[in-house]
């Protein structure tokens, strides 16, 4: 199971969204946990393609994650804490706007 560590803006991010967009990025997030689980199993090989994962373009090493129509997350990844264990760092979520700061 990866581990996770969620920043300071993220926590910020969060505490501004509505409970419904909480719930979604939380279900999105779970489903991401899910895809990594079976990678690390080997039953997968790469993210399902309903959470449009895709890299940050001017910022190496950072990914987004879309949750809903104008809702995304970003995430770097980190040195491992559980050895073979992916460790997500959580970076920004939000709308389109937090990817001028990702």
């Amino acid at each position: 199971m990866p581990t996770h560590h969620e920043s300071g803006p993220f926590q910020r991010d969060w505490d501004r969204l509505t409970k419904s967009q909480q719930s979604r990025l939380q279900s999105a997030v779970d489903r991401l946990v899910a895809d990594l689980r079976d990678m690390e199993a080997g039953r997968r090989s790469r993210f399902r393609p309903g959470l449009r994962l895709k890299g940050v373009r001017g910022s190496p090493g950072v990914f987004e994650m879309t949750w809903a129509p104008d809702g995304r997350a970003t995430f770097s990844w980190g040195d491992e804490v559980v050895a073979g264990q992916r460790h997500v760092i959580w970076r920004r979520c939000g709308g389109h706007e937090i990817l001028k700061d990702p």
